[in-house]
């Protein structure tokens, strides 16, 4: 496949030019908004995280990605993730077929296990059964996504006997990926499944993701099973100058990992840390070329197939993010395939 550029985002809870932060249906909107400009500008995927939490507006991705489907025309709908962890598999691919249906075959999903468990005292799940759910969980949604009768057991559910699920995928086979976040364990679950991997990379430099991809490689290759797509996903902003976009992202940048470090227990993220990522490590943050050379040397160096960027985050406002998302379709995505065509 040619390597594909998309957009993420959690629809993370913006603020107005005064600070004051938006109602959650506001920012909905305004992310229905952001994916239809991703469209007209040529970006190929729009991912959108499942959160439960009040700092991210969307806890129902396929339902707001219905809504971005029937205002588009080309651009792959994705979930990133969605937690099947704390769900149930049948609905999902219910929910995913009936978006695959209305966007004429451009559903895809991304399940993982999330890197937050609001989700489980919310929907009656003991954390405890956090790996048992995800296993059992992940090997029903395989058999469904065959699209044939399934019959199935385990212990999180009742049985299913030769059980038709309704309704089909209007493409006949909706690509899932499983999302990890470093865990051997996690890849090698991947490709026992045959599933394609996406890589969250948040931290440190990509290169260090290399032995995942190579163990990835060896574990399809051990099992038998074909070749699979492998793409990440990491955090960025992009303006019309270095100094702009870093100084534009690193207040929002602060507000949102400072939150998460205080319920995690790290130390306060400094502004030398936030740099560090920038220039070194796993924040595409700069001018359009600056972060297209930067996106284009993780490709070629990991061997990806896709690279999604996370534009929003914390609180950035809606319209610089809209402008971030132009640049990005109009600027940095051909530049990107610019310098790949010349390498290769």
């Amino acid at each position: 496949m040619d390597v594909q550029l998309g957009l993420d985002t959690f629809g993370d809870v913006t603020s107005d030019a005064q600070g004051t932060p938006l109602e959650y249906a506001e920012v909905i909107r305004n992310v229905v908004s952001e994916a239809v400009l991703a469209d007209e500008v040529g970006v190929d995927a729009i991912t959108l995280g499942e959160h439960h939490r009040d700092d991210f507006a969307v806890s129902a991705p396929e339902t707001v990605l219905a809504g971005i489907a029937t205002k588009t025309s080309r651009i792959i709908l994705s979930s990133g993730v969605t937690v099947l962890s704390s769900d149930d598999p049948i609905r999902v691919f219910q929910r995913f077929a009936t978006l695959d249906a209305l966007s004429e075959g451009r559903a895809e999903i991304i399940v993982g296990r999330g890197s937050f468990t609001e989700s489980f005292p919310l929907f009656g799940y003991a954390l405890e059964d956090y790996q048992v759910l995800f296993e059992e969980k992940l090997n029903l949604f395989a058999e469904l996504l065959k699209e044939t009768p399934v019959t199935w057991s385990g212990t999180t559910r009742p049985p299913l006997n030769h059980q038709q699920v309704y309704p089909k995928s209007h493409s006949g086979a909706m690509r899932t990926w499983v999302g990890v976040g470093g865990s051997p364990e996690s890849v090698v679950r991947a490709a026992t499944y045959g599933f394609p991997l996406m890589l969250a990379i948040i931290g440190g430099a990509a290169d260090r993701f290399g032995p995942y991809i190579d163990l990835y490689h060896r574990a399809l290759d051990q099992l038998g099973k074909p070749s699979q797509p492998i793409g990440v996903h990491s955090p960025g902003h992009i303006a019309a100058t270095d100094e702009e976009a870093i100084e534009g992202m690193w207040p929002h940048y602060e507000a949102m990992f400072g939150r998460i470090g205080r319920e995690r227990g790290w130390g306060p993220r400094t502004k030398e840390d936030y740099l560090t990522e920038v220039h070194h490590g796993a924040l595409y943050v700069g001018s359009p070329e600056t972060v297209a050379k930067k996106i284009a040397s993780t490709i070629a160096t990991l061997g990806v197939d896709r690279f999604d960027l996370k534009y929003s985050t914390g609180p950035m406002p809606h319209q610089v993010l809209m402008e971030s998302i132009n640049m990005y379709g109009t600027t940095v995505i051909p530049m990107v395939r610019d310098i790949l065509s010349s390498a290769r």
